[in-house]
């Protein structure tokens, strides 16, 4: 597979790394700012300019603000695209328009990690069998490293709307530092921004006998990488059309409903 590269940045960079180490090829790398390419690979500023006839595929991790735009101009040369950019969703309807004009595909996630998504399935049962004992409360933590833009992060509103619907005491997400009493209906989920944290999700049922923690740590963007390089692979196998999101994906590979 020929894989175009959206954003050079260390997410771009670490999908470089394991496609050319699975056997891929890299068609073109878009990045204004991408002054340590590969010598054989022509960098280009926009996706508009660049050198795309030959991608089978584009994986796109870039900032929030341009996330759109490029997932459009891909969708116009009916080019196969995965995004792990967040933070640009109120824009969905639009992209969805262009997509759905083109006849192209996109898969989007907040997340491409397999173990956040087996994650996200272990908690929302822990959840579900916690709404049967009210003496345990929930709430949740996210940390991340200080150069991420959005908080909270797209996994953390993915993991926390999911045990929300599974929690009938719970009925709204308090997202920011609360100074004051929470409320008893109220799902806590405060973020950290620290360091170079690739990744921690935390989800925490509490009652005055014990705590039960069930927590996701990444250890690298390896993960989130590996799992992009899949869906890419995934999309543009059987000339896939129309807008998909990982469960989709998942779906097919795990053949049940996840």
């Amino acid at each position: 597979m020929k894989i175009a590269i959206i954003g050079y940045g260390k997410m771009g960079k670490m999908i470089e790394q394991i496609a050319r180490a699975q056997g891929h090829a890299i068609a073109a790398i878009v990045d204004p700012f991408a002054d340590d390419a590969p010598a054989e690979i022509a960098v280009s500023k926009t996706v508009a300019e660049a050198a795309l006839d030959s991608a089978d595929a584009a994986i796109e991790f870039t900032q929030p603000s341009t996330a759109a735009t490029n997932i459009i101009a891909l969708a116009e040369r009916k080019i196969p695209t995965v995004v792990g950019t967040t933070g640009w969703h109120e824009r969905m309807g639009e992209v969805s328009k262009a997509v759905e004009a083109s006849g192209g595909s996109l898969l989007w996630a907040s997340n491409f990690s397999i173990g956040v998504n087996l994650f996200y399935r272990i908690a929302w049962y822990a959840a579900e069998l916690a709404n049967n004992f009210p003496e345990y409360d929930v709430g949740g933590f996210e940390a991340h490293h200080n150069k991420k833009i959005d908080s909270p992060s797209g996994t953390a509103k993915i993991l926390a709307e999911g045990a929300l619907s599974r929690i009938d005491r719970k009925k709204k997400i308090v997202w920011e530092t609360m100074n004051r009493k929470p409320e008893a209906d109220e799902l806590h989920f405060p973020s950290l921004r620290m360091g170079s944290v690739p990744g921690i999700h935390s989800l925490f049922f509490d009652s005055p006998a014990d705590t039960i923690e069930i927590t996701h740590t990444a250890r690298s963007r390896e993960g989130f990488a590996s799992g992009a390089i899949r869906a890419a692979q995934w999309l543009s196998a059987e000339k896939r059309r129309g807008i998909f999101t990982i469960d989709d994906m998942l779906k097919d590979i795990w053949k049940e409903r996840v």
